[in-house]
């Protein structure tokens, strides 16, 4: 029988691990990257702005009230400033939901992670994890929060006429800002209705799939250039709606709960579902 010495043993050794380690690269694969530990998007709690959407480094990600429709409008030199967030499957510390969570392929061709259908960006002023910089930035950027009860959009207002509409109802084009809820669809009021007083809907909700009641049980998160005093609450037969200066807030059927659209403006015609905002004048009782 052939006896092997320690040094055979130790180069034959030797040999096979170096065999081993050319045969799993011999595809000239490159090594997968080092995934950092924990969730992709995480939840961080603000003194100030309360729970709010981070990265895995715990940086801080926006919305941009303009991306009304669910598309991007930061394009060009914006996007310097704003950096898009993207993750192709991220993973979601708890609290978060996957539903909430999708992908759009931007005008650039390049991918950026939303919520809620608000595509996500960072702020280039925001140097370190922790930092909340970019809120309220132009009255359009808003800190990505997990609870807003309402949003802020900022669009063109097109009737369900097709026609587009100032903010003061007459044909024009103009960018207005507009009461959404926290997926970005539209509120509207309803111009015969008293302070903290429901005159559209029946006792028995028959005509409210035409302009449902936006209810809430209560008020969670704001935009930070809004008032929570301004925000109560109605009782409509059993229901609680919620109010905004005074004006009971509703949908419009005919926008299908379709983030961007506002169609409601011009039923029956313009003026008489106006979409409400800071500007809006109080409800008078």
């Amino acid at each position: 029988m052939t006896r092997i010495t320690s040094l055979a043993k130790a180069t034959l050794y030797s040999f096979l691990l170096t065999a081993a380690a050319c045969s799993k690269n011999n595809d000239n694969s490159t090594p997968d990257p080092v995934t950092p530990s924990g969730p992709s998007v995480k939840l961080a709690t603000s003194s100030k702005f309360g729970s709010v959407l981070t990265d895995s480094t715990g940086r801080t990600l926006y919305f941009f009230a303009i991306d009304a429709n669910g598309s991007s409008g930061c394009t060009g030199g914006c996007v310097t400033a704003w950096p898009v967030f993207y993750k192709a499957n991220p993973t979601l510390a708890e609290g978060l939901k996957a539903t909430d969570f999708g992908v759009i392929t931007r005008a650039d061709g390049a991918k950026q992670t939303t919520y809620k259908g608000w595509p996500l960006y960072y702020y280039q002023n925001d140097t370190k994890a922790g930092e909340i910089n970019g809120d309220a930035v132009g009255g359009t950027w808003f800190v990505a929060k997990p609870d807003y009860t309402v949003m802020l959009a900022n669009a063109q207002l097109v009737g369900n006429n097709g026609t587009q509409y100032t903010s003061q109802y007459t044909p024009g084009q103009e960018v207005t800002q507009y009461l959404t809820d926290d997926y970005g669809r539209t509120l509207y009021a309803f111009k015969p209705d008293k302070f903290k007083k429901n005159t559209y809907t029946k006792p028995d909700f028959s005509n409210n799939a035409t302009w449902p009641l936006f209810e809430t049980s209560a008020l969670k998160g704001i935009p930070s250039t809004l008032q929570a005093n301004l925000f109560d609450t109605v009782q409509v037969f059993g229901k609680v709606q919620l109010s905004f200066k005074g004006w009971p807030l509703y949908y419009f059927g005919s926008d299908a709960m379709t983030r961007g659209n506002t169609k409601g403006v011009s039923v029956p015609q313009p003026g008489v579902w106006p979409i409400v905002n800071n500007n809006s004048t109080p409800a008078i009782p």
